[in-house]
């Protein structure tokens, strides 16, 4: 199994967790499932870790360039995922009126977690800060390196980042398909994320298809700056794609996005830098599930959709999410408030946008996190680096 690589290994671990929930013999599956509780809390301790570890050193690596290079990653991220919204928003547009009715579709609105299982023990394992606290701390400590310019500090945020690497690939890593097999196994078990599903087949085809669109306009544009071939840059992304499937988090799959990236020959210090910031700020798949599905739920119910009142929703969106990326469904529950204020969802409308929301999810995260190693080669390029070969 260790000759295996980690995209084999990830689809080994998918399928016989979705082999394993149709047998659905409880005992075993609740094993899996509190494995995956310990490993899913011991992923929220350390992605503040990881956010610190790399970011911080990375701004200091990059030295007086960092703050220049901070805002053109900052706006190649929120502006990717402004256009990935605004896409969707017109695709839609003509896209639900051929294929739902409009105010006259009820669905129910259980929640998708009603039927999981639960595991046999929680072990809590807070995070010692926020997401966007170890965010700003490693933006702090990152510019004060690079303007210092002094050993000390870089030398302690360098050992820590050794820390880190070795604790992603001594345990995050190697666990990362059984993680994979649990969340697959009690999604197949529950059964109404699949009734849910069938329900609105087509919206998320749109969504499926619209995240392919994004990804290849993303790569296509990385590929022409860093004079490389877009089609084989995705495919070095394939295991993050498919780790993001299984773990639902852009935070929690950093290390394998980290990995790939470098293998598209990005440089080290551009990708350390990069890649953990834009699994936070960098959610283009995200903001295409939201708003085709709030736009789907809106048909339906026979609410007035204008391009003024959903580009105000997806400006906001680039922001709110900001605080979601190390949480499966993290995004939508950011939303919320959005949803109420922009867009007058009440209380039923939104859980049932969270219901419709979390059957997709990992779809979103997949392309958020795939789209971050676009954004890399972008940034590589214009720091004045080239796209290095690998052996």
């Amino acid at each position: 199994m260790k000759k295996l690589g980690l995209l084999p290994r990830l689809i080994l671990g998918l399928i016989a967790g979705i082999i394993l929930g149709k047998i659905g013999f409880v005992p075993l599956l609740r094993i899996m499932i509190t494995f995956n509780g310990i490993f899913g809390n011991f992923l929220q301790f350390v992605i503040p870790l990881i956010i610190i570890g790399f970011v911080a050193p990375g701004i200091g690596d990059l030295g007086k360039k960092a703050g220049k290079l901070l805002a053109i990653t900052t706006v190649l991220a929120y502006g990717s995922t402004i256009v990935s919204g605004s896409v969707a928003y017109f695709t839609n547009s003509i896209m639900l009126k051929k294929i739902l009715p409009t105010a006259a579709h009820t669905i129910a609105e259980n929640s998708p977690e009603a039927g999981l299982l639960t595991g046999y023990l929680t072990v809590e394992m807070p995070p010692i800060m926020g997401v966007m606290t170890a965010l700003l701390m490693a933006f702090i400590i990152g510019i004060g390196i690079a303007i210092v310019e002094g050993n000390t500090l870089k030398n302690f945020m360098n050992e820590i980042q050794t820390i880190v690497e070795k604790i992603i690939t001594n345990i995050v890593i190697p666990f990362l398909p059984l993680y994979v097999a649990g969340i697959f196994a009690n999604m197949t078990y529950a059964g109404e994320i699949v009734k849910i599903m069938s329900v609105f087949a087509k919206v998320f085809g749109i969504i499926i298809v619209l995240h392919y669109v994004i990804l290849l306009v993303q790569y296509t544009v990385a590929g022409t700056m860093g004079g490389a071939n877009p089609i084989a840059l995705i495919r070095k992304m394939l295991p993050a794609y498919f780790t993001a499937i299984g773990t639902q988090s852009s935070a929690a799959t950093i290390p394998v996005t980290l990995r790939q990236t470098k293998e598209n020959g990005v440089n080290d210090g551009i990708a350390d830098f990069t890649i953990p910031l834009c699994a936070t700020i960098h959610l283009s798949g995200s903001t295409i599930a939201l708003v085709s599905c709030s736009m789907a739920v809106m048909m339906l119910n026979g609410m007035p959709i204008t391009f003024s009142g959903m580009f105000g929703f997806i400006l906001m969106l680039g922001v709110t999410m900001v605080a979601a990326p190390g949480v499966p469904g993290g995004a939508v529950m950011a939303a919320l408030g959005l949803l109420e204020s922009m867009l007058g969802f009440g209380p039923e409308l939104q859980s049932l946008m969270i219901a419709l929301y979390l059957t997709q999810d990992s779809f979103g995260t997949a392309c958020n996190v795939t789209g971050d190693g676009a954004i890399a080669i972008m940034v590589n390029k214009i720091a004045g680096f080239k796209l290095e070969k690998k052996a």
